[in-house]
């Protein structure tokens, strides 16, 4: 088992790959995690932009290399039954040691650009949640057909782009199904509610995006929830908060997640298609109209009576 010493790697780091021989350019860090930090960087020769993850321990890094490789392995037999291939699409691209005299190991993944799920309904508005929600169900629900749960699930874990399309990111806390969960925030721990064990099943990565939505929507009333003492601390303070929201479609849903009612995320995203994502669809052709836009054609209007006018009276 090898271990990093953590250091950071500032702008302009060339980090060389001791046994497959590519060179890769650090542009800045993108955050730092339990087990790793992760850097943007550009291959040396190339145009293209890559998350490069640097670990602190092999075999934990390992076990993030296994997730992605089932991950990509699954994408390419659907993309080869729907007759497309779409490079840019992979999850996993290598993985080496860094040749600086301390062997430390890292893989390279595709760079998701967007913004944290937080930050971007903040942004956009709740409407989005809806079709960002389903995204993400739907990526639950790819990574729980592999054999593996999420776990840590949280909004700055969910990254989304202006179109509102959904990629999960920092898979160091995914465990196989039936072990125990490897890491998780307190909030979205059905442990921490007394609602359930912390073995990971799909239940658990539904509990979590329960939370996380009663979280998107109602941050202050849930932090009131979870100041409670662990003893008195209950899930039926999640059910009072949810039932208090005024979207009743996606109220029933929450309570379903949280009492562990679905039985499983095939079900459970099949529900948020037909119940919430149709109800308040929400499409970047349905975006608001720019103000420039408005303006240019008032002003064509406006040019178009005047020539007609002149046209007529001359």
């Amino acid at each position: 088992m090898g271990m990093s010493s953590n250091p950071s790697y500032p702008t302009g780091t060339l980090i060389n790959g001791k046994w497959r021989g590519n060179r890769y350019v650090v542009e800045r860090m993108l955050g730092r995690g339990a087990n790793g930090t992760v850097y943007l960087v550009q291959r040396e020769g190339r145009r293209e932009r890559y998350a490069l993850k640097i670990g602190y321990d092999t075999l934990e890094l390992q076990s993030e290399i296994n997730v992605l490789t089932s991950l990509q392995s699954r994408r390419k037999r659907n993309e080869h039954r729907a007759r497309r291939e779409n490079p840019l699409s992979s999850y996993f691209l290598e993985a080496d040691d860094f040749a600086n005299g301390d062997n430390v190991p890292f893989y390279v993944m595709r760079y998701v650009e967007g913004k944290p799920l937080h930050h971007f309904l903040s942004k956009n508005g709740p409407d989005w949640l809806g079709l960002v929600g389903l995204g993400l169900l739907d990526k639950l629900r790819t990574l729980h057909e592999c054999g593996f749960v999420f776990g840590d699930l949280k909004p700055e874990n969910v990254m989304v782009s202006k179109y509102g399309e959904v990629e999960l990111i920092d898979f160091g806390g995914t465990s196989p199904i039936g072990r125990s969960v490897k890491q998780f925030t307190e909030w979205h721990d059905r442990g921490f509610w007394n609602a359930g064990s912390r073995t990971s099943d799909e239940g658990y990565d539904l509990f979590a995006f329960a939370v996380l939505c009663l979280r998107l929507l109602n941050e202050e009333g849930l932090k009131k929830a979870a100041l409670q003492l662990p003893q008195t601390r209950s899930v039926d303070e999640l059910f009072k908060l949810a039932r208090n929201l005024p979207d009743k479609k996606l109220s029933s849903w929450i309570c379903l997640a949280l009492k562990g009612g679905f039985s499983g995320s095939a079900d459970a995203t099949e529900l948020w298609r037909n119940h919430i994502y149709n109800s308040r669809r929400k499409r970047p052709d349905s975006m608001d109209t720019p103000r420039w836009l408005k303006n240019a054609f008032g002003v064509s209007l406006f040019v178009l009576a005047f020539t007609i006018y002149w046209v007529f009276r001359f």
